[in-house]
């Protein structure tokens, strides 16, 4: 959920430049670079800065676009206002005008965007070509009904929750990043031997070598997993593997490999490509492609459990439930 910091966000936005204060993980992360955080990369190689990941395209193409990878200008336009409607809860009014609580606040809390970009595509996967991630294996499916069965009954203690819930991991930071509800920003920084990216989502943080240097032995595991990075011409890619047995992305299991690739298409737009590779878990491997784009804003810290007393509501609702 948005904090009182996003808060902070809309009407600095409103007041103009001067107020936002400067932002805190990423000087943070620049000191854990070292002095030569300006030195960096220059020309189609520098991927500094803040950028915005928003986007309403759907992350697999819907099946009434089947067979259509992009949409023209007019055609774009309309679906993407379709899509904002059908995401505004403030439009899910009942026979009696009220709006459902649907996860505690309305519209004015979520920050998906309204564009499909330039490409206009119908999905965020592209491949394979009909835009859907491919076929879970039985063991994922098995891993899938395990973890749902898990969610749905009354939590033993907090362990029992999913990593979201708990503000363990940030449902839209991964790795990998996908467009979702809101903060949908990321703060890169680079040096000619490191990268960090910080997400202002659960202000989750990576600090890549780019130094050849091997990856972690394979039984030490990381809720984001261990990344490595390189450069391919002028773009960069980071090989991520070890992730644990408790995240799962899209039905991935701990063996998921992750190749992502960040390339400058101009002086506004990052291009954001990944690759997941499970054969554990998926019929074949599967890939992703989001533009995101140059801000002038700040990236803010993200206190997701400050204030909140939803985990221990629900502990103590779980009790009171037990007893007799």
């Amino acid at each position: 959920m948005r904090t009182w910091t996003d808060g902070v966000r809309l009407v600095v936005g409103g007041l103009g430049a001067g107020l936002a204060a400067a932002p805190i993980l990423g000087a943070v992360a620049a000191l854990l670079l070292g002095p030569s955080v300006a030195a960096g990369q220059t020309g189609a190689r520098d991927l500094q800065g803040v950028w915005d990941f928003r986007s309403v395209v759907p992350f697999e193409r819907p099946d009434e676009l089947a067979g259509k990878e992009t949409l023209t200008a007019e055609e774009g336009a309309a679906f993407a206002q379709e899509r904002v409607d059908a995401l505004n809860v403030d439009l899910r009014r009942d026979e009696n005008g009220r709006v459902p609580l649907s996860g505690g606040y309305n519209n004015f809390w979520y920050d998906r965007g309204s564009s499909l970009g330039e490409e206009r595509r119908t999905s965020l996967v592209v491949d394979p070509p009909d835009g859907k991630v491919p076929a879970r294996t039985e063991a994922a499916q098995a891993r899938g009904a395990a973890r749902r069965a898990l969610l749905g009954r009354d939590a033993f203690g907090p362990e029992d929750r999913g990593a979201f819930e708990r503000c363990l991991l940030g449902f839209n930071s991964g790795p990998p990043m996908n467009p979702s509800a809101y903060n949908n920003n990321m703060q890169l920084f680079q040096t000619d031997d490191h990268v960090a990216i910080v997400n202002e989502m659960v202000h989750d943080s990576r600090i890549i070598p780019l130094d050849d240097s091997e990856h972690l032995p394979d039984d030490v595991r990381q809720w984001m997993g261990d990344s490595r990075g390189h450069w391919d011409g002028d773009t960069l890619v980071v090989e991520t593997r070890n992730f644990t047995e408790k995240t799962s992305f899209r039905g991935a299991g701990p063996e998921m490999q992750l190749v992502e690739r960040f390339t400058r298409a101009d002086a506004d737009t990052l291009v954001y490509e990944y690759t997941v590779t499970d054969p554990a878990s998926f019929a074949q491997p599967w890939s992703v492609r989001t533009a995101m784009r140059k801000s002038d804003g700040n990236v803010y810290e993200y206190a997701c459990h400050e204030g909140n007393y939803g985990m221990q509501n629900l502990l103590v609702a779980a009790r009171a439930a037990e007893l007799p």
